[in-house]
């Protein structure tokens, strides 16, 4: 059996409650890892062209209102 399906049987088999504090703390994890990510590809510059274009369109007027 891989890990992979070692952990889902195990959480398959945990208490609601526990099932409970497990999602929500693996939710937090994901998000912070995410966050995480996005925060090193902007320090990067990944996002620069994006928002260097954003700005261009801004500036030409080629925007709307949310």
């Amino acid at each position: 059996m891989s890990e992979i399906e070692e952990l889902e049987t195990r959480v398959r088999q945990l208490p609601r409650d526990d099932f409970t504090k497990f999602r929500d703390w693996f939710l937090q994890l994901d998000d912070d890892l995410w966050d995480a990510q996005i925060q090193s590809d902007f320090q990067a510059g990944k996002f620069s062209r994006l928002i260097d274009n954003a700005r261009d369109e801004f500036v030409r007027g080629k925007v709307r209102e949310l």
